[in-house]
């Protein structure tokens, strides 16, 4: 295994896809001095049609360093409980991309949170400097292993065994704040520990990432959708629902449909259009899609996870038969929803944002202000419209 071939190979790949940010050429250096694998266990994951199935370094030396840099946009899962990820090192590509997002500059000082094996804080700490980075993770052996592989790096990092969505780490307000797994609402913590004009970067809703400016009185934080990406769930936060048709089969259950109507609707753009769905995430909340095509079209199954799902099935002349159930009109909701982002021009992810004020949080889209906007709970927010 020639470990220095993958490392060049993968950062050879990014730089053909204009991955590397021109903004910030420090990321290329950092990552070429921290690389991914100096943080990997010697046991990775690979998802193999069916279930995990581990990638031992000793073993499989090419497949574990292809776990690691065959692709800038996949993650390396490092840690499954219960058949699930419960860790991973998050895709270079996207590293890079929200490392970006946080303008991080010599001197700052910056919280890590959701630290995993080391990495992220590592990078952060090459550019921040010494004792400049502290990073918190809830799993005490995941901690340990992070702090046992930034020592040997050479880098002055504080690791904590923390739950972020409590008591910020002492020592002051942070300048920086970038978390690495997805929540639904920013903990009111994060924004009292950033100083006002500060920079926090955290996944919104496993789907993409969103860079928050704090307000000069320190109440609110407000910024834009950066990019898109997959991400873990907040580990002490609810389960996610069970993705997939196996997902939907558990909420669907063996009643009959409440409610059949033909829709005047292909549903061809559910596949691969991320722009649709981001706009669909935004606007029905809850919503796991699931798409299928067949010699009649695409077919989608959705649920909310608790009680509600929708069936569509194709039917060959562009139309659909949506079928439902439960306590909420899923399906009804996704057409209203695909509609309004039709009307509204189909805006692509970076054209949303999301605030953060002591009361409520809500997506706006273009304007924070005069904007549509949605409470993060999907609810239209007061003070605003979805028009």
């Amino acid at each position: 295994m020639d470990l220095v071939k993958w490392r060049v190979g993968l950062d050879e790949a990014m730089e053909a896809r204009g991955a590397w940010p021109e903004r910030a050429p420090w990321l290329r250096e950092a990552v070429a001095a921290l690389p991914r694998d100096w943080f990997a266990p010697e046991r990775l994951w690979r998802w193999d049609g069916h279930a995990y199935v581990a990638v031992d370094r000793s073993a499989d030396p090419d497949g574990w360093a292809g776990e690691l840099y065959g692709d800038q946009s996949a993650a390396a899962v490092t840690q499954v409980s219960g058949g699930l990820p419960s860790s991973s090192l998050s895709a270079q590509g996207v590293v890079v991309d929200m490392l970006d997002s946080l303008l991080l500059e010599p001197g700052h000082r910056v919280w890590d949170i959701g630290g995993g094996q080391g990495w992220n804080a590592a990078l952060a700490a090459r550019r921040a400097g010494p004792g400049r980075v502290v990073s918190t993770e809830i799993d005490p052996g995941l901690a340990e292993f992070a702090r046992a592989r930034l020592a040997a790096a050479g880098l002055d990092v504080e690791v904590l065994v923390a739950d972020a969505t409590g008591t910020a780490p002492g020592g002051g307000q942070f300048d920086r704040v970038i978390a690495t797994y997805a929540v639904e609402r920013v903990p009111r913590t994060w924004v009292e520990a950033t100083r006002p004009g500060g920079r926090i970067v955290y996944p919104w809703g496993r789907l993409g990432h969103v860079a928050l400016t704090v307000a000069d009185d320190g109440r609110s934080a407000t910024g834009w959708v950066q990019g898109l990406g997959q991400f873990m769930a907040d580990r002490a936060g609810a389960a996610p629902p069970l993705t997939g048709f196996t997902g939907y089969a558990a909420v669907r259950g063996v009643g009959p449909a409440e409610t059949e109507r033909v829709v005047e609707r292909d549903l061809d753009a559910l596949e691969g259009n991320w722009d649709l769905t981001f706009a669909l995430r935004v606007a029905v909340p809850g919503a796991v899609i699931t798409t299928g095509r067949d010699e009649d079209g695409v077919n989608a199954w959705v649920h909310d996870g608790v009680a509600s799902w929708a069936a569509f099935a194709a039917v060959g002349d562009g139309t659909t038969v949506l079928h439902q159930g439960g306590e909420r009109r899923i399906g009804d909701e996704l057409m209203i929803a695909w509609a309004m982002w039709d009307g509204l021009g189909r805006p692509e992810p970076c054209e949303y944002g999301i605030t953060v004020g002591p009361d409520r949080q809500f997506v706006w889209l273009r304007d924070p202000v005069d904007g549509p906007r949605w409470a993060v709970d999907g609810a239209v927010a007061a003070g605003g419209s979805a028009r």
